[in-house]
């Protein structure tokens, strides 16, 4: 893309730390919707632009001082002076947003150092880059009195209309309660997996006498464990909150071990009510955890039962698909034998695939039809047919398509039937009978025969009578 070509008409977005994974996801984000991005990141990463199809701000100042929309989405102890560096050279009437997950500090630094005709709106995006969209997910928005009133609902609009939870708050209540949601989950996570380390615990092993909950804590872990550790620390040491968190967390460690050392069951007991009670709605919460739980079971229920059928798969990191006949499933992985797509020749080294169930997830029946219809060689036959007297072709071609092994079917041909194709003196007297083609496209890894038998089989069934024998044909 040509920056010197860029259309006045659209809005442009100059994302700071857009060759990030964030910044990456969002660059998507503003593109799909229309915005002209533009990013810049401090390594210099000219190719992710490119592989991204946005410029990449060689000269970052007249960016700045260009864009409508500055989103600095920087590691967090890096933003306040990126904003200093960054919000005095932006026009009037832009809008400059952070993507933290702090508040307090940010916010400050941009209503200090944007000059007074710039807005400002602090955001959090309540998720990381490997979430796929932003339909059902929480963006937090700090708008500043006196300073947001432009833009703000121009961006809270542009998160709903995206299938975000858009909430709304300070920048105080937003560090405080964030201590907890991000502070103390984390650190809880963490803390778990380092134990896990000193314990010298085989976690492979352990999974042998898994239990559910067990299951889901290990994969929260190790979700947490696989990513930017960086991040991680920075969310626990950049927010002051935190620090008073860790200490009523070690506390409650402290307190709760010194109870079952002591074999005080009902001290244990009671603090663990007294809990409960603050929680508030546990029985909501336990039929959450139970439909998560029910979920993992019933797709692994699904795949055990499909072993011998055709099953797609799709891979969350590569984005490619695997489609093939179902040869073997286990816990932890399945064996496909592939099916071969149109224009490719057989790989008989390479006919199986072995993969990880944890990376995997199953299609649905509609997207296993969609890649088989786009991907498969298909076989075509027409069966001609005289309906009963009143009957409706329409209606007998929506029987038709409820079998699972035709990629479309559809009426070719309508025509009166002739005196030497009627049979009674009835029919030949009323020349009212229509003879009927119907084309039938059979998904290539189906027995074609067998599905055009089945089909003819429905259409006697349903009072029609073959008029001829019906050719195949090749798509």
């Amino acid at each position: 893309m040509n920056p010197e070509k860029k259309n006045p008409e659209k809005t442009k977005v100059l994302i700071l730390g857009g060759t990030g994974e964030m910044g990456q996801w969002f660059t998507r984000f503003f593109k799909e919707r229309g915005y002209e991005v533009t990013v810049w990141g401090k390594g210099g990463k000219v190719e992710i632009a490119r592989k991204l199809e946005v410029p990449f701000a060689s000269d970052l100042d007249a960016a700045i001082s260009e864009s409508d929309i500055v989103i600095v989405s920087v590691p967090i102890n890096a933003t306040e002076e990126t904003i200093a560096e960054t919000a005095p050279k932006m026009k009037a009437g832009s809008l400059l947003m952070d993507f933290t997950s702090i508040k307090v500090k940010p916010v400050e630094a941009m209503k200090k150092f944007a000059p007074a005709k710039v807005e400002v709106l602090g955001t959090h995006p309540m998720f990381g880059p490997t979430i796929p969209t932003l339909r059902g997910q929480t963006v937090i928005l700090v708008p500043v009195e006196g300073r947001s009133e432009k833009w703000f609902p121009v961006i809270r609009e542009l998160f709903k209309e995206g299938g975000a939870h858009v909430e709304i708050t300070t920048a105080a209540e937003h560090d405080r309660l964030v201590s907890v949601v991000q502070g103390l989950t984390h650190f809880a996570y963490i803390s778990i997996g380092t134990t896990i380390d000193r314990l010298d615990f085989d976690v492979k092993k352990s999974r042998k006498f898994v239990s559910p909950v067990y299951d889901i804590m290990l994969d929260f872990v190790g979700r947490i464990l696989g990513q930017n550790p960086y991040l991680y620390a920075l969310i626990q040491m950049e927010n002051p909150g935190v620090l008073e968190v860790h200490e009523a967390f070690i506390k409650e460690c402290q307190e709760l071990s010194g109870l079952v050392r002591a074999h005080d069951e009902e001290s244990f007991v009671r603090k663990m009510k007294a809990a409960a009670r603050k929680y508030g709605d546990t029985a909501h919460a336990l039929r959450r955890s139970d439909k998560l739980i029910n979920s993992r079971i019933a797709e692994y229920e699904t795949i055990l039962n499909s072993v011998g059928k055709v099953c797609g798969f799709s891979h969350f990191y590569s984005g490619k698909t695997h489609v093939g006949v179902l040869e073997k499933a286990g816990p932890d992985e399945v064996v496909l034998s592939k099916l071969v797509a149109k224009g490719t020749a057989p790989d008989i080294k390479n006919k199986f695939i072995k993969l990880k169930l944890e990376n995997l997830r199953l299609l649905s029946e509609a997207e296993l039809r969609e890649w088989r219809k786009e991907n498969l060689k298909r076989s075509i036959r027409d069966i001609a047919v005289l309906i009963p007297e009143g009957a409706d072709p329409e209606i007998i071609l929506g029987a038709i398509c409820t079998n699972k092994h035709l990629a479309v079917c559809k009426i070719s041909d309508v025509y009166a039937a002739g005196a030497r194709e009627l049979e009674t003196e009835k029919e030949k007297k009323g020349m009212e009978k229509l003879g009927v083609t119907y084309r039938i496209t059979i998904f290539g890894d189906c027995d074609a025969d067998a599905v055009e038998e089945e089909v003819t089989a429905l259409l006697c069934g349903l009072g029609c009578r073959v008029r001829e024998k019906n050719l195949p044909r090749k798509e």
